[in-house]
């Protein structure tokens, strides 16, 4: 039957018995060289997974991409964005306030922190420090921003400073007022022995209309 078919009929066929397939079986149950299997895939359109190093491939028809354009057959994943690095720099920059390296890897079922790393230092991503984690957000300004905004009220509100701490925290401000928020949370925890979020101060501020950069 399988002479009867073009390849490209063919290779449809045989995503319709598996959906996703490595390439050399795949040219294997065709009959070509996998440079042809790859030329099909091309004209066919696919996707490569972004887990296991892209080695799996699927026709563009067939993933049900969830909310965050993700599909998964058992442990291989495939993201509308394409790549692991486009799939972290897409999710990210999608979120509403940032993600840490262990969100990400719980949606993505793998990990993911030293490619975030790479992210950041190669400017694709911007974070900030938050207790043990670092929270990533866009390299965008506007989205950044945003983000930034939703991250200090989120963090203010499931845990808002208690006012003798915002009385501490403002008294240095006034004191030093050239301080950033990772140097005020220093001085607190130094001077006063209270360990607080550099997202909380910001939050702080932005309750009181205080303008300061970090």
């Amino acid at each position: 039957m399988s002479s009867e078919l073009t390849p490209h009929q063919h290779i449809i066929s045989l995503f319709d018995l598996q959906s996703c397939w490595m390439i050399k079986p795949l040219a294997s149950k065709l009959g070509y060289s996998e440079i042809s299997t790859r030329r099909f895939l091309r004209t066919a359109g696919y996707y490569s997974s972004f887990t296991q190093n892209g080695k799996w491939y699927t026709l563009r028809t067939i993933p049900k991409f969830d909310r965050d354009g993700l599909w998964f057959v058992d442990t291989i994943g495939f993201s509308r964005a394409g790549s692991l690095t486009n799939t972290l720099i897409d999710l990210t920059t999608r979120s509403s306030a940032g993600m840490t390296a262990e969100q990400l890897a719980e949606k993505l079922h793998c990990r993911c922190h030293s490619i975030l790393v790479n992210l950041f230092r190669q400017g694709k991503l911007t974070r900030q420090k938050v207790g043990r984690s670092y929270i990533y957000f866009s390299a965008d300004p506007s989205t950044l921003a945003m983000q930034k905004n939703v991250a200090a009220n989120r963090s203010s509100s499931s845990n808002p400073l208690p006012a003798e701490v915002a009385v501490f925290i403002l008294a240095e401000y006034i004191r030093q007022p050239d301080l950033d928020f990772e140097q005020l949370t220093v001085i607190i925890e130094r001077r006063r022995g209270i360990v607080v979020d550099t997202t909380q101060i910001e939050a702080l501020f932005a309750r009181h209309d205080l303008k300061k950069t970090k």
